[in-house]
C-alpha cells in the first residue's frame, strides 16, 4: 500500500494536526510518521488505517 505524501500533509493540514499530535493519536513514533509524510518508509496497511482514524479520513483518501 503506497500512501501519497501529498495526501497526508494536505489531511493533517485539515484536520490542524502535527506531527507531535498525529503521533499522540495514533501511538505511532513521531520519527516514523516523519518517514512516511516525507515517503522514506512505507507503512504497513494497519499504520494507514490508525492514521486515517485519527485525521478523520478514509484510508483510500491517503493512498495513491
Amino acid at each position: 500500500m503506497k500512501i501519497s505524501t501529498e495526501k497526508i500533509e494536505l489531511a493533517m493540514a485539515n484536520a490542524v494536526v502535527g506531527t507531535k499530535r498525529l503521533s499522540e493519536l495514533t501511538g505511532i513514533a513521531p520519527a516514523m510518521i516523519t518517514r512516511i509524510k516525507n515517503g522514506s518508509q512505507q507503512p504497513r496497511p494497519v499504520t494507514v488505517g490508525k492514521i486515517a482514524k485519527a485525521l478523520n479520513v478514509k484510508v483510500e483518501d491517503l493512498v495513491e
